[in-house]
């Protein structure tokens, strides 16, 4: 299921957005080497969260084994930094690709809603939800945590509490077989967002697994929430004066 439009046009330029999915792209090119070792490896042990560093059970330096065959050297970086920085980095192209997607599909209506300052803060501010929930989950992790989704999980709870209703296209994949369905925003977000709370069951029983579904489950909440907070009634009203959903 991977939405691709909605039927939601926006007044202003969404600069914040475009801004974003940039910097992320920056960093993957600059820093990660596009998904080449040892850069991106090392990105990864250096500036990906983990939960065992946030709350002081492994020490900078520490050995920590991923795999058979590779070993994460912990990097130097303040662990408080982590929480800002994975939210740049991502494990592969799918995942950058896949994330600034939803971002943008997303991503520019709120901002409409919001405003462009307040939507930056309110992205972040997800992400740090996201990122906490995940850790708390599971404190002496040495899974190193990267990737947007948690701080987009926020902007997707804030759309189904700003646009319900709104239609979204998206494509779906049985197998070999692709066809394009049509939902309001409400059955797409709230079907995903139970997707994240079933997978998120096995991390609570301290399992491990790929996927931070518990730091996607935390950023929702918190988008749903803090958009409460952060929408802009004039811009709002704008919409409304313009016959747009809001």
């Amino acid at each position: 299921m991977f939405p691709y439009k909605d039927e939601n046009p926006t007044l202003t330029s969404p600069v914040v957005t475009v801004a974003i999915i940039a910097a992320n792209v920056a960093v993957w090119v600059l820093v990660q080497g596009m998904g080449s070792d040892p850069a991106l490896q090392a990105s990864v042990c250096d500036l990906g969260l983990m939960p065992g560093r946030l709350f002081g059970t492994i020490p900078a330096g520490a050995r920590v084994p991923l795999s058979p065959d590779v070993a994460c050297i912990v990097g130097s970086s303040p662990p408080w930094l982590t929480m800002f920085s994975s939210m740049f980095l991502h494990g592969g192209w799918l995942h950058l690709i896949g994330n600034m997607w939803f971002l943008w599909v997303f991503g520019n209506n709120v901002e409409d809603s919001t405003g462009k300052f307040r939507f930056l803060v309110f992205y972040l501010l997800c992400g740090l939800i996201a990122a906490v929930t995940q850790s708390v989950a599971n404190r002496e992790s040495a899974i190193p945590m990267v990737g947007a989704s948690g701080a987009i999980s926020g902007v997707m709870g804030a759309y189904i509490v700003l646009y319900p209703r709104v239609r979204v296209h998206m494509l779906i994949f049985l197998g070999f077989f692709i066809t394009t369905i049509t939902v309001p925003a409400y059955l797409m977000l709230g079907y995903w967002f139970l997707l994240q709370l079933l997978g998120g069951i096995p991390s609570v029983a301290r399992e491990s697994g790929g996927v931070a579904f518990l730091a996607h489950a935390g950023g929702f909440v918190a988008g749903m929430v803090l958009v409460l907070l952060f929408r802009n009634r004039s811009l709002i009203a704008e919409r409304i004066a313009h016959n747009l959903p809001a």
